[in-house]
């Protein structure tokens, strides 16, 4: 981490802003080493420590006490990136997510991660 960045996250602890970024996901999902490493290149992008909190789920009823959408899962201040999530579906599956473009995918889009750490940061 650059010394502008170290001192930008300093000062942002100072003031009370820190960042909870959880990483959830389910082994037998293919897609969340992929889905992990995404969202550690927009935390560089944006020279933020890579301080993400890294969730296995391995049961049903942690999926349900996590109200875990499915794998990957990447909440921001306890917010999950996709605005439009549906908190009634939860349970060990892979997640699928839309594009700009409207195409389905295994990975959450850049922009989603991007804007969810942004509001964050400028909150």
């Amino acid at each position: 981490m650059s010394d502008a960045a170290t001192l930008e996250v300093a000062s942002s602890l100072r003031q009370g802003k820190v960042m909870d970024i959880e990483f959830l996901y389910w082994e037998d999902c293919p897609s969340h080493e992929r889905a992990l490493e995404l969202l550690r290149q927009v935390l560089r992008d944006a020279s933020l420590p890579d301080t993400v909190r890294i969730v296995e789920i391995e049961t049903d009823e942690e999926a349900e006490q996590l109200m875990f959408p499915g794998s990957p899962t990447i909440r921001v201040n306890g917010v999950d990136i996709e605005p439009d999530v549906d908190d009634a579906v939860v349970g060990l599956t892979c997640r699928a997510y839309r594009d700009s473009g409207g195409k389905i995918s295994p990975l959450p889009p850049r922009e989603l991660i991007v804007r969810a750490v942004d509001a964050a940061r400028n909150s």
